[in-house]
């Protein structure tokens, strides 16, 4: 497979390793949970690199769909590369601006783009699915660096959406009316054969889609509409398709074209003739069969990859729904996507029978949010969004949009958004980063539930629940392999009382008797043999978290 070659490459293409894990601080006046809660709707303010890596622990696994809506580098945009990357040369590209005569800026915007689609990778769950707008500047780097860390094989689509309902005459040669959107599987799972298993789901039908079925004969079955009784294949490559059938009304033997045989084996034909599925026109006439295609049989409509205005909306639809949101704001965000747009996205990635999580980690205008609450009111579904925002606006804009999509919208048409589409959310902060050195010297401890999403994550390699976190007892959760405990506080002077003793092992040998006991703790009083016939491992805070990992 073709490698993708850019500068800044053998640099950051690790880094997401690199990146501390950082505390997440709720700010509970920003929401809209009487409560925080990392398992509520989530928005977090900061660098989406470092706010993807905090969510790591609690959520590596668990997306079922990801949107993202990243900078186009058309050179209009403006953005800044900012990564933390020690490298002189990137070191070069901190804070500043990438404009259109910035020779490195394709360099610099796979710089950003490569750790961070690594960790949206990892945060989808096996069947998940990635979903990118993109337009012709960056679009075939953007193929190439997820082939790369996608593999080729999960490669689905890209889907051209109309964003223009009109040209515009102010481009040259050229009037650009579409958008790519990049659609990638985690882990597509394939047949005995080498076909790719569906991934996706179809979309719901539409009286459009139907109006072809009717039900001439009155079948009992319902609505039904006449289907090809030949397929494209020739007598030399399906023999066993070439052969006479009987016409019911003449018996007449009916032979298909050497060309194009039957698409029904001779036995398959006969069992449609017993179901009465062979249709030879209302008078019995027709010189060649149809088969009866109910509707009941059909199921959803396979979606292409043309999606009209019509269909998906526009980019002038998508600024009048902020304009009715911000009645009192005007020009709020240049490219917003419309919210029909982002729900058909969902729609083919989730379903209304589980909690699926939908995460965009370039959140903007919030469009995500809005989508995931307007399709789960249509549906009773009880799908959570994870939007992470790294710009100031992130509070007046992103999280403020979903305030008021939330609570209702005076003066909106829609009547699910004058009423309001309901839900909860909670607002989080990127935090200081948990500094295994500054832990050392007793600075900047951080919290016990922080520490926990870290310590459990990082050695067991699974995601925490906090849920079944229970402070109190010192306990953090349990993996595939241990009952997970953490002595610990975030204050120096009681993490010098705290280790492993007598009580504390006997409590958890008798409280957990089945599964083995991985105990975090600063230090430990008991002898290696004790541990041993307790079935307990003692892991010596913070040094042997790493350690654990590996």
């Amino acid at each position: 497979m073709p490698i993708l070659h850019f500068k800044g490459k053998s640099v950051i293409q690790n880094h997401h390793h690199t990146v501390k894990f950082h505390e997440l601080e709720a700010v509970k006046n920003k929401g809209l949970s009487k409560e925080p809660s990392l398992d509520d709707n989530l928005i977090v303010h900061g660098d989406n690199l470092v706010a993807l890596k905090a969510l790591l622990p609690t959520y590596a696994g668990k997306v079922k769909c990801i949107y993202i809506d990243p900078p186009y580098n058309t050179g209009n945009e403006h953005w800044v590369y900012n990564d933390n990357v020690s490298s002189p040369m990137i070191q070069q590209w901190l804070g500043k601006e990438v404009a259109r005569e910035d020779l490195s800026r394709h360099d610099k915007w796979c710089s950003m783009m490569y750790p961070r689609l690594t960790l949206l990778r990892e945060l989808l769950q096996d069947d998940g699915v990635i979903f990118i707008s993109i337009d012709d500047t960056e679009v075939h780097n953007l193929r190439a660096m997820l082939d790369e860390i996608f593999g080729e094989k999960n490669f689905i689509a890209t889907i051209c959406w109309q964003k223009r309902y009109s040209t515009s005459n102010d481009t040259v040669d050229l009037s650009t009316t579409h958008d790519f959107i990049l659609a990638y599987a985690k882990e597509r799972k394939f047949d005995e054969r080498g076909k790719a298993r569906p991934i996706l789901n179809r979309m719901e039908r539409t009286a459009e889609n139907n109006k072809m079925y009717k039900n001439p004969d009155n079948d009992p079955r319902g609505l039904w509409r006449p289907d090809n009784y030949l397929c494209n294949k020739s007598a030399d490559e399906r023999p066993n398709l070439y052969y006479p059938v009987v016409h019911p009304k003449t018996g007449e033997e009916i032979w298909p074209k050497k060309t194009a045989v039957w698409r029904y084996s001779k036995e398959k034909h006969g069992q449609n003739v017993k179901d009465n599925r062979v249709w030879w026109g209302l008078n019995g006439t027709n010189k060649v069969p149809a088969y009866k295609r109910f509707l009941s049989d059909v199921g959803g409509v396979l979606p292409s990859t043309w999606w009209t205005f019509e269909d998906a909306g526009h980019n002038d639809e998508a600024k009048k729904e902020l304009a009715i949101i911000f009645h009192e704001q005007e020009d709020l965000f240049d490219t917003p996507k419309p919210v029909r747009l982002i729900k058909r996205l969902v729609q083919l990635a989730t379903d209304d029978e589980e909690r699926f999580i939908v995460l965009d980690s370039f959140a903007g205008s919030g469009t995500t949010a809005h989508a995931v609450l307007d399709l789960n009111i249509e549906d009773s579904g009880e799908r959570r969004f994870i939007l992470v925002e790294c710009e100031d606006y992130a509070d007046k804009l992103t999280a403020e949009r979903v305030r008021r999509v939330s609570k209702g919208v005076k003066g909106a048409k829609d009547e699910k958004l004058k009423k309001g589409l309901g839900g909860t959310f909670s607002y989080y902060e990127l935090g200081k980063p948990i500094d295994i050195d500054k832990m050392l010297e007793g600075d900047d401890l951080p919290s016990y539930a922080n520490l926990a999403h870290y310590a459990f994550f990082t050695a067991t390699g699974e995601t925490f629940d906090p849920k079944k976190m229970k402070e109190k007892e010192f306990y953090i959760g349990s993996s595939s392999t241990y009952e997970v405990f953490m002595l610990y506080a975030p204050d120096a002077a009681q993490l010098r009382e705290m280790a492993l003793n007598l009580d504390f092992a006997e409590q958890i040998e008798k409280k957990f008797s089945g599964k083995a006991k991985l105990v975090f703790a600063p230090a430990c009083f008991l002898e290696e043999f004790d541990l041993r016939d307790r079935n307990i491992r003692f892991a010596q805070l913070p040094f042997e978290i790493y350690r654990l990992a590996e």
